[in-house]
């Protein structure tokens, strides 16, 4: 290749750049459009069903060579751009900034979003319930720790919906103002987080001192004291505190995905692939639990999740968090849900919404 063909093809990016910037502002042009319907409507600027027919049908005209997971994310920031034009969009998670959850909400609404940082997950919930947010987002199971109680505990009195859930795959590294391994003393983290890489830390920093944080971005605002200490994190801690990263990838099970919801009002349409996700309580008799699921068999629906969850006013009485495939539109999850209420002494549906992309 000659530099003159150089210049052909830089030429041709300039073109194609240009036909991109006149077409992004036609789509935007659009898009105000758009918002002004839905305002006229009291509908929600954010539409998370719509949105998923978008990435949709999108993978299915993309030839390539662009992966999907690419034209994804280039799409998230224009469906954000969108809707910051129609409306501003603030979002609660659970903080502080480079935690997890702030990960989450970012890959999921795009940087066009504001955000604020809530100490406690009871603090999102309040948030978003008094209206200071429009959307919250908060964590609940990861596929090694488990359930998030605090979680369950706040959909079980709450007005908000789930509208859409995120999966994220949780990536730790070792990062310091230090460069080296052999520099670091101690190693500050969230009790998770260390878990996650006990073999990783005996292997290669058998000598250190562990410490807990409250959240891993609390971790890495420790050692910029710049003592002889290392955090554990996301690289993208590192990015935003001005850490260096000592080594990467240091998890001892590669498969670590935390599931995030996100919580609002409103109701979601069907997009062909959802999820519903409800709380139920049975009768304290023999056979209560077993009468209650019938109606999921007869009815052919995919339990995704079933786990109980202690009655706190009741002692040794529990509800049932149930995630299932399917939208409650449907008229099978309708029959199914009519028939649970017969069986049940209590049912609360907490939204039917878009099915995650576990490839997160």
């Amino acid at each position: 290749m000659t530099l003159e063909s150089l210049k052909e093809l830089r030429d041709k990016l300039k073109d194609r750049d240009e036909k991109i910037v006149k077409l992004l502002n036609e789509r935007a042009r659009i898009s105000l459009e758009i918002g002004k319907i839905k305002k006229s409507q009291g509908l929600n600027i954010y539409d998370p069903s719509q949105e998923n027919r978008v990435y949709h049908y999108l993978n299915e005209i993309n030839e390539g060579p662009l992966p999907e997971g690419s034209l994804k994310e280039i799409f998230t920031e224009i469906l954000s751009a969108s809707r910051a034009l129609q409306a501003p969009v603030s979002v609660a998670y659970l903080g502080p900034e480079a935690s997890f959850t702030h990960a989450a909400a970012g890959s999921h609404f795009g940087k066009s979003a504001s955000f604020s940082p809530q100490s406690t997950i009871f603090d999102v919930f309040d948030q978003v319930e008094r209206r200071r947010a429009n959307w919250g987002v908060v964590p609940v199971e990861n596929s090694l720790e488990g359930t998030v109680k605090l979680t369950l505990d706040r959909l079980t009195s709450t007005p908000l919906s789930i509208m859409a859930e995120v999966f994220l795959l949780i990536n730790h590294s070792l990062i310091s103002t230090r460069n080296g391994l052999d520099e670091i003393k101690r190693v500050y983290s969230h009790p998770q987080a260390l878990a996650q890489c006990q073999e990783w830390l005996k292997k290669n920093l058998p000598g250190c001192s562990l410490h807990e944080m409250e959240s891993t971005a609390k971790a890495a605002q420790k050692v910029l004291e710049g003592d002889d200490g290392a955090a554990i994190g996301s690289s993208n801690a590192a990015s935003i505190y001005g850490l260096n990263i000592i080594s990467e990838g240091i998890e001892d099970h590669p498969s670590n995905v935390t599931r995030f919801l996100v919580i609002g009002r409103g109701e979601n349409k069907r997009t062909g692939n959802d999820k519903t996700s409800i709380f139920f309580g049975t009768r304290h008799i023999p056979g209560a639990l077993y009468n209650s699921l019938k109606p999921f068999a007869k009815k052919e629906i995919n339990l995704v999740k079933i786990e109980s969850y202690p009655i706190k006013e009741r002692m040794w009485e529990y509800l049932f968090f149930v995630d299932f495939n399917g939208h409650m539109e449907e008229e099978k999850i309708k029959e199914c849900l009519e028939d649970l209420q017969n069986q049940s002494t209590f049912v609360k549906i907490l939204g039917s919404y878009p099915t995650g992309d576990t490839k997160s």
